[in-house]
């Protein structure tokens, strides 16, 4: 179980630094990549999905989010016994990711004014706050998630391949989905990094929104059980 544990941790360290390090390298003043777009953003997020499944996916297979977690451990796909600790390696990884990609950018906070876009590196905001829609928008991106991820496990690729077929999911999802909200689709994705915003001495940093930080938890694990019952009922 530890090793498990450590490999979702790991795994969701490796996510956290790849997909909040190029929102970091789109928001942030005097990067190179400075204003890249929301294109580049979905495709970072996709890779660092796909390279932090391959880190842990021989160990834990690789779920670095909760609603992942809950979503097949509702339909019987994962024990009860390890909710727990796949939550809690997810988290901590979420968290040690986004203090990595701080340390990385270091000189850029202070060349940033937006206290706004320092926040986004770590968490998301909706595009209009709107908690009822702002719910419903993460619990589609996130039932989608789980459809999609349950129909590529129904699949057979060539050996290897699988994490690349999720980091396209989740690309697709962030173009198509991802505009209202910041398409979090992973409680942890957005706890841990908020919390290191929260606790971190980032120069200007301004509030961690704390009354937004319930909707990317409530609507990812909503969504995730929905998708994963969908798709047990209509293909399973």
């Amino acid at each position: 179980m530890w090793m498990e544990m450590l490999a979702e941790l790991v795994g969701t360290m490796i996510l956290i630094i790849f997909g909040a390090g190029v929102v970091a390298g789109n928001v942030l003043k005097k990067t190179k990549s400075e204003n890249m777009g929301w294109v580049g953003i979905s495709f970072g997020w996709g890779f660092g999905v796909a390279l932090g499944v391959y880190v842990s996916g021989t160990v834990s297979e690789g779920h670095l989010n909760p609603a992942v977690t809950l979503g097949f451990a509702a339909i019987g796909e994962f024990p009860w016994t390890k909710v727990l600790p796949y939550i809690i390696g997810q988290i901590a990884g979420a968290f040690l990711g986004a203090v990595t990609v701080y340390l990385h950018y270091l000189p850029h906070w202070k060349a940033t004014e937006d206290p706004g876009a320092k926040l986004n590196t770590f968490a998301t905001d909706p595009a209009i706050r709107h908690y009822p829609s702002n719910v419903i928008s993460e619990a589609i991106g996130t039932a989608i998630l789980l459809f999609g991820l349950l129909a590529i496990g129904a699949n057979t690729f060539t050996e290897g391949l699988n994490p690349m077929i999720v980091g396209v999911l989740i690309i697709a999802i962030g173009l198509s989905l991802g505009g209202p909200t910041g398409y979090a689709i992973n409680p942890a994705r957005d706890l841990g990094p908020r919390l290191a915003h929260f606790l971190l001495p980032i120069h200007g940093k301004g509030t961690s929104d704390w009354k937004y930080a319930w909707v990317p938890i409530v609507g990812p694990i909503a969504g995730g059980v929905v998708g994963s019952f969908l798709y047990v009922w209509l293909l399973g």
